[in-house]
């Protein structure tokens, strides 16, 4: 009898450290941070290239800072893929708060996306649906990256507007 109830302790105790073992595994629970599109400014306009600066907001629903080391985006206008890549820049989201960043875009829109430019020059006076996925990479241990995505709405605005 004596035997059995060591060899149930035993298996309770290996019970209770799979499960802290299993938790710590998957790294601290963080929420992805929402993230929509700003604005879009069209800050140079000629016929070899296009310079944007896309503006963004971001909202952190953690209970602590989020401190941002890259951001992997992919920005769609009117149902067109617009802009994307990767931006190593350095900046936190404080806990429970809201920032913001920008990013620099050069295009030939003529050679990549005719219809872009279409958008873009027409764009300014009427909303344009968008989409935006992507992710943070954090400096949180055990976190590699915090996705995010939106959909919605935005105008186009030209340099020093």
């Amino acid at each position: 009898m004596r035997r059995l109830r060591d060899i149930l302790a035993r298996a309770g105790c290996a019970a209770a450290l799979a499960t802290v073992l299993g938790s710590c595994a998957t790294g601290p629970v963080v929420e992805s941070p929402g993230v929509s599109l700003r604005n879009v400014e069209v800050t140079s306009l000629n016929f070899s290239r296009q310079s944007f600066l896309l503006g963004f907001d971001v909202t952190n629903p953690n209970p602590f800072p989020l401190p941002v080391t890259r951001v992997r985006y992919g920005v769609e206008l009117d149902g067109q893929q617009f802009a994307g890549g990767e931006s190593a820049g350095r900046f936190t989201v404080p806990a429970l708060g809201d920032g913001t960043f920008a990013i620099s875009v050069e295009l030939d829109l003529l050679k990549t996306a005719p219809r872009i430019l279409e958008i873009v020059r027409s764009g300014g006076g009427r909303d344009i649906p968008y989409a935006l996925e992507g992710d943070f990479g954090v400096d949180i241990p055990l976190v590699h990256s915090l996705p995010f995505r939106k959909t919605g709405e935005i105008r186009l605005a030209a340099h020093g507007r």
